[in-house]
């Protein structure tokens, strides 16, 4: 299973808000020994919206999608779901629960009582209506839910709350792909060659251990090391160390210099 992220809004590709959903996510992965394999950025096109997602529900991954899930008119994220899906949208019956309570505790705090009839509230409520499968993700901040279908989840765009409902979805739906942490990546700092010229080595390398990824980049004005190509390999621990190994009697064989070596 593939781990995948979509971050939807029109306010991050325009630069209104920095996006903060992909290193936290990453850092949620990494310390339940998982990673990241894809993201995306969408902005507000319920078209296009709709088309992602279903290629999210039909692969198979485990995807988190961040924001367009309110009822404001640019928030199309249910709609676009439900499109995705071939369902109908409907008022999901906990998650109604869940909005009123919030509405009543609302209330409460002004000293007020809430009224299920009253505008505020209905629109409220639509922030509950869900493709008509769906289960309910639940939200620690506020209780107002984020939804699921199969293992495709979707939650707010504020990271006050998408982020402990991610750590939900990875402790509560798939602790059995949390791996013990370790080693995953450890590299060294080549000075003295080409990339395209270590090309040879690195296949070589993920050929010999297979599920072990060579990554190599190359650098012009680092301000330590100058012109280098950062090489190294990262996978499961178990494997990493012999094919560090590898990799760096190639380098030294090939006649580069190596002027650091790191582990992450």
């Amino acid at each position: 299973m593939k781990i995948g992220l979509i971050i939807i809004g029109d306010e991050i590709l325009s630069g209104k808000r920095q996006d903060k959903h992909l290193s936290a996510f990453i850092e949620l992965l990494a310390e339940r020994g998982m990673s990241l394999d894809w993201a995306q950025y969408l902005g507000d096109d319920r078209e296009h919206i709709t088309a992602q997602l279903r290629q999210a529900f039909a692969s198979g991954d485990l995807v988190i999608s961040c924001g367009g899930i309110g009822a404001t008119p640019d928030d199309h994220t249910r709609q676009a779901a439900a499109a995705a899906l071939g369902q109908d949208l409907a008022l999901h019956p906990q998650a109604r629960e869940l909005i009123w309570q919030r509405i009543c505790d609302m209330a409460a705090e002004k000293g007020e009582t809430a009224d299920p009839e009253d505008p505020n509230t209905l629109r409220r409520l639509e922030m509950g209506v869900f493709p008509q499968q769906a289960e309910i993700v639940p939200n620690p901040f506020n209780k107002i839910p984020g939804f699921s279908f199969g293992s495709v989840y979707f939650v707010p765009g504020f990271p006050v709350m998408a982020h402990p409902m991610m750590a939900w979805v990875l402790d509560h739906k798939h602790a059995d792909l949390h791996r013990a942490r370790g080693v995953q990546e450890k590299s060294l700092i080549v000075k003295g060659a080409m990339e395209a010229s270590l090309t040879p080595l690195m296949e070589s390398v993920e050929t010999e251990f297979p599920g072990i990824k060579v990554f190599s980049l190359p650098s012009v004005d680092h301000p330590q090391w100058g012109r280098h190509i950062e090489l190294g390999v990262k996978g499961d621990a178990a494997r990493l160390d012999a094919a560090y190994d590898a990799l760096k009697s190639g380098v030294i064989q090939f006649g580069a210099s190596i002027s650091t070596e790191m582990v992450r």
